[in-house]
């Protein structure tokens, strides 16, 4: 058994070499990986002490990887000592995730933390969570999936599962608005105080920037929940600009203020298994074939300003954006991850008649 540190090369070859080909799993393209770990690049990682990635080898075939992280400004804000696990990715094979576990848990004991939890891929904000159920469901670009044995490893090396999440999915052919429309609604769509705000290639810079302060202000209570600064969401949306339909995102102002947004994106993971999540001469004919045949999207999320929560402002947006989806040829919808104690959003999707898509957790472990 051979511990590696700081092989990229094989950290980004792992899942595609421990899972197969028929997984539904699918890794972050290549070069995204690449700059989510690349320090002074990424505002989360100031310098390459911030972070680590390791793999683990038998014979020189790869068993798996896991990276580990500090994210300052969590533990700053609710004065704690975590660090963090990301991509863990294992064959089912108890000495390697001993191996790999234990590397992240030496590099955060080493560093003076005392907890370890994950995966965090790389904030609460992006890919998080490990799948404990549900593995028959085909995931949407951004929503976490592991096989069934990765909880299960985690499990047998000491880590508790807490924090219960789950994704959904919504069938837009089915979507009544009847269910959403009520009194509160219609007040909404009937006044002149709310509008729409249009969203083109021209204004996707402003509504990305809508987009950040209507984040910071719906999700502040939220736990583990840590405001982004202007650079730390134009790093996370980069790519946004050239993903977004137009059509199926939707920003709502309140007398001329934004009030609320549904970050909306097609599935590409259909684009992204297709290329083999690496850029070649053939990257561009795949995204064309996607486009043509995009026929899922993904809220990335969905957020009210602080002082309109409990006011139907979503639901609303819902009446009016859902058909619009499935005008524009979609026809289904999913929803990235929803904490089980959020009752608004899990109320939402009752009435939206979304159906549970997988079971997340994250998992955790004292470092003593």
């Amino acid at each position: 058994m051979e511990l590696r540190e700081g092989d990229f090369d094989a950290f980004f070859e792992a899942p595609f070499a421990v899972y197969g080909e028929g997984t539904p799993y699918v890794s972050p393209m290549r070069s995204d990986l690449r700059r989510f770990y690349a320090a002074g690049v990424n505002p989360l990682f100031a310098n390459a002490a911030d972070f680590a990635l390791f793999t683990v080898h038998r014979d020189g075939k790869i068993l798996g990887r896991i990276g580990a992280h500090v994210h300052a400004a969590s533990n700053a804000l609710y004065k704690t000592k975590t660090a963090y696990f990301a991509y863990f990715d294992c064959a089912d094979d108890a000495e390697a995730a001993r191996t790999l576990l234990g590397a992240a848990e030496n590099w955060g004991h080493q560093r003076g933390f005392d907890t370890i939890a994950g995966n965090f891929n790389l904030t609460a904000m992006q890919q998080i969570g490990v799948t404990t159920d549900g593995f028959d469901g085909v995931p949407y670009v951004d929503q976490v999936y592991s096989p069934p044995h990765i909880a299960r490893l985690l499990a047998e090396n000491g880590y508790e599962a807490y924090f219960p999440m789950r994704t959904f999915e919504v069938d837009l052919d089915a979507f009544d608005p009847a269910t959403i429309l009520g009194p509160k609604q219609q007040d909404i769509l009937n006044s002149p105080d709310w509008q729409f705000a249009q969203v083109t290639r021209a204004t996707i810079p402003q509504r990305l920037e809508d987009a950040r302060k209507l984040l910071n202000s719906g999700f502040g209570q939220n736990p583990m929940f840590v405001p982004l600064t202007a650079e730390e969401f134009e790093f996370q949306a980069k790519e946004l600009k050239w993903i977004i339909d137009p059509r199926i995102t939707s920003v709502i102002h309140h007398k001329g203020e934004p009030a609320a947004i549904a970050l909306v994106i097609p599935d590409l993971n259909p684009f992204i298994r297709a290329t083999k999540s690496r850029i070649s001469w053939s990257t561009p004919w795949h995204f064309l074939v996607s486009r043509l045949k995009r026929r899922r999207a993904l809220v990335v999320y969905a957020s009210v300003r602080e002082d309109l929560h409990a006011k139907g402002v979503m639901s609303a947006m819902m009446v009016i954006l859902l058909p619009i989806m499935r005008a524009a040829g979609y026809r289904q919808l999913g929803i990235t991850w929803i904490w089980d104690e959020n009752a608004g959003s899990n109320r939402l999707m009752e009435h939206l008649n979304a159906k549970p898509l997988h079971r997340n957790h994250l998992f955790r472990k004292a470092l003593i």
